[in-house]
């Protein structure tokens, strides 16, 4: 329910109902503090604001243009979703009770031991299959690991693991049954690609299961070792899956699973991709530094037996680091370092860093560059412009949440550079190939192109652009 309840008499007032279809907030929340007797203070409150951002908003100094914000703003005084151009919100109807507590996490602490790691899967595989709506909620609260914490955890990947308890139940897979285990995982990896994780997780968990199930068994010693590189692979699709589905701590328990999973079976090269992808999450939340360890984490475990193609994706996760912490001629360095890496690729690296080419090194820089644009779009955008449409240029809806997140971010460069109607027809496009899309990732992309919607309200084509990516964040 509401934070704060607007009293109906106000809500319905011919200048609130105006100035909320408007998104004019201003007068919105100066009429709402005069006639409902809400201060500032308590309005900042139930909208999850500062006190100074609604001093800004009333002020007129600052538009409220971003989508989540608008969404805390509804929810938090009980403005009905139509009012401002959203979907009816969940409190209209049936209450939905909020989490009280963040999720308690399954712990990925142990002792590296393979047995260790079998007991971890199945503890977060139970957990997840037996998430309830209340559950759910909780997982959704729960906040990624940081700083000390998570790095400390994940210093056993650079030394030789310790022995675990014998299995004494005998196991009767061969190396046929393992080879269709793979082919599985790739398949899982190729769905997750092309349409995210949203619908598919439960499939994942399903045969991460039997996978596990089998490691409790006493294998041959080149079956078992197999099994864990599958078990691997099964953790980090699943990873990527449930931050698709907007779980971010499970998403990183799973991630140190299969980076657990890689250890067991010593491949040293998958360990090094997915402490890229941990990276990459550290990045999404905003904190570089951390990015930086891990991929440097990544680079030494993998020295020596990493193919240039690997070594070049990691040199992008550093430069992505260094973007981010606004460094930009160590970004460039690594950039071009990770050109040079790519040049000498060859087909002798492993099937799921095959993606790394030249349209996604290429796509991945123009996401980079857009990145320093927003502060600085004089020096960067034209130039993100050009990687990004080169990056389109050879690969296409094929490439799946890739395609669509390229289209959305040359959406914004257009914004960015002032081209109104070329930023709406990307927008366009971004969200016809985003149809069957279920990524948060990609949803996290429409909302922030929302904002450059905003206080364009004379134009048609960017009122039509504003009202589809309504519709595709309100589904």
């Amino acid at each position: 329910m509401p934070a704060l309840q607007i009293p109906q008499e106000i809500l319905t007032r011919a200048d609130v109902r105006r100035a909320l279809a408007e998104h004019d907030f201003a007068d919105a929340f100066r009429i709402i503090k005069q006639y409902a007797g809400f201060s500032q203070n308590r309005i900042a409150i139930a909208c999850g604001l500062t006190p100074g951002k609604v001093s800004t908003i009333m002020s007129g100094s600052t538009q409220v243009t971003s989508y989540d914000v608008l969404v805390r703003v509804a929810d938090g005084l009980g403005i009905p979703g139509g009012y401002v151009g959203l979907a009816p919100r969940p409190w209209e109807g049936e209450a939905v009770p909020p989490p009280d507590t963040a999720e308690v996490p399954v712990h990925v602490d142990s002792p590296w031991q393979t047995d260790m790691t079998v007991e971890l899967a199945g503890k977060l595989i139970s957990a997840d299959l037996a998430m309830n709506r209340r559950t759910l909620a909780r997982a959704l609260a729960a906040t990624t690991l940081s700083g000390a914490h998570l790095l400390d955890s994940l210093e056993g990947w650079m030394h030789p693991g310790e022995g675990g308890r014998r299995r004494t139940r005998p196991g009767r897979l061969g190396l046929g049954d393992v080879e269709q285990l793979e082919e599985s995982a790739k398949t899982f990896r190729t769905w997750d690609h092309r349409y995210g994780g949203g619908l598919r997780r439960r499939a994942v968990l399903g045969q991460l299961s039997e996978v596990a199930a089998t490691l409790e068994e006493h294998q041959a010693p080149v079956v078992e070792e197999r099994l864990h590189r599958v078990l691997a692979y099964l953790a980090g699709t699943a990873a990527t899956m449930a931050w698709d589905s907007g779980l971010q701590r499970r998403a990183q328990d799973y991630y140190r699973l299969s980076l657990r999973a890689a250890h067991a079976g010593g491949d040293r090269l998958w360990g090094a991709n997915v402490l890229a992808g941990m990276a990459r999450q550290m990045l999404y939340n905003g904190r570089p530094h951390d990015a930086l360890e891990l991929v440097r984490l990544a680079q030494e475990g993998s020295r020596g037996v990493a193919g240039p193609r690997l070594r070049a994706m990691l040199r992008t996760r550093e430069a992505w680091a260094m973007a981010a912490l606004g460094r930009t001629t160590a970004f460039e360095r690594a950039t071009d370092l990770a050109r040079q890496d790519l040049a000498d690729a060859s087909a002798d690296e492993p099937y799921w860093i095959s993606y790394f080419d030249d349209a996604e090194l290429t796509g991945t820089t123009g996401g980079r560059l857009l990145e320093l644009a927003r502060q600085k779009p004089r020096l960067h955008a034209e130039r993100a412009g050009e990687q990004i449409r080169s990056a389109l240029a050879r690969r296409g809806p094929e490439a799946g949440r890739s395609h669509v997140l390229d289209r959305l971010g040359l959406a914004e460069v257009y914004f960015l550079c002032g081209d109104l109607a070329s930023g709406c027809a990307q927008t366009h496009a971004a969200l016809d190939a985003g149809e069957q899309m279920h990524s948060a990732r990609v949803r996290e992309g429409m909302a922030h192109l929302y904002s450059y919607t905003v206080g364009h309200g004379a134009s048609p084509t960017v009122r039509e652009a504003r009202s589809r990516l309504r519709e595709h964040l309100t589904d």
